[in-house]
């Protein structure tokens, strides 16, 4: 008997908060018709809603599919070739933006090159052994995007005198540049699980480098595309070149009228347009 009592006290209590709904809501739509917003029933309507809770829909990950073998595989550190030859700096390697893996394939999550630069073996072992440990792999799997390193460097030994030809190869590093990802991660996973594995390694990295996600990056394209295509600035760095004001072809290399001096050198200027 004392059950059915409370189980009758708590359905009318029930009942109550129903119809106290109904009544707030109707006399809501007569404010917000008569424009009341702000007035003592709104108050106490936040005052009312204040211990709901909402959640956000966790997402979908029926469509993911998890590779055999998860984890970032080793890299070698010299390539496989019959005969090494030695080769110029051409640091046009790591100048302007990239023109490969620059957009996601498979992945959810990246690490994005800010700017230009050389990745030597000692790099990938650290991105390979820092990830590998604190990822799992039953959730997770990760890919490169970037090849081994291929190309020489070389260096003559402590103490010698100038001449002689160039030196013998040292090491071979793997040229970067601006807006190529690097490590690619997907899976089961959200953001925030993997942010911190992620921003670990890329403080580590000789370039500048920031954690995206998919959305990040297209949202990134997005605001560069805005700023050129709603620039008020009349007098922009194309237009001035092309121009040729003051003659300022004559100070001008190939590659600033080529990427419209958004670059000098390795590093990218984002608030040029």
């Amino acid at each position: 008997m004392i059950l059915r009592t409370f189980g009758f006290a708590g359905l009318d209590s029930l009942i109550m908060v129903s119809v106290l709904k109904a009544a707030v809501g109707g006399l809501m739509d007569v404010c917000r018709a008569n424009n009341h917003l702000r007035g003592f029933l709104h108050n106490h309507l936040k005052l009312f809603a204040a211990g709901m809770k909402t959640y956000e829909i966790p997402p979908d990950y029926s469509n993911v599919v998890l590779p055999a073998k998860p984890k970032l595989k080793f890299l070698n550190k010299v390539p496989n070739l019959k005969k090494a030859k030695k080769e110029m700096k051409k640091l046009r390697d790591i100048q302007g933006p990239a023109k490969a893996a620059n957009a996601f394939t498979v992945g959810q999550y990246a690490i994005v090159a800010m700017g230009g630069g050389y990745l030597h073996w000692g790099h990938f072992e650290m991105m390979r052994l820092t990830i590998n440990r604190k990822m799992d792999a039953r959730t997770t799997f990760a890919r490169w995007r970037v090849n081994a390193p291929y190309k020489p460097v070389t260096r003559k030994g402590l103490g010698q005198r100038m001449g002689g030809g160039k030196g013998a190869i040292d090491h071979y590093v793997t040229p970067v540049r601006y807006g190529r990802l690097i490590v690619e991660l997907g899976g089961k996973v959200e953001l925030g699980e993997v942010e911190s594995v992620l921003t670990e390694v890329a403080k580590k990295l000789p370039f500048p480098a920031k954690v995206m996600s998919r959305e990040d990056l297209e949202a990134l394209k997005k605001v560069h595309a805005d700023m050129e295509q709603n620039n008020q600035n009349p007098w922009t760095f194309k237009q001035i070149v092309q121009g040729n004001m003051l003659g300022i072809r004559k100070v001008l290399s190939p590659f600033d009228l080529h990427n419209h001096g958004r670059f000098t050198g390795k590093f990218h200027l984002p608030g040029r347009v």
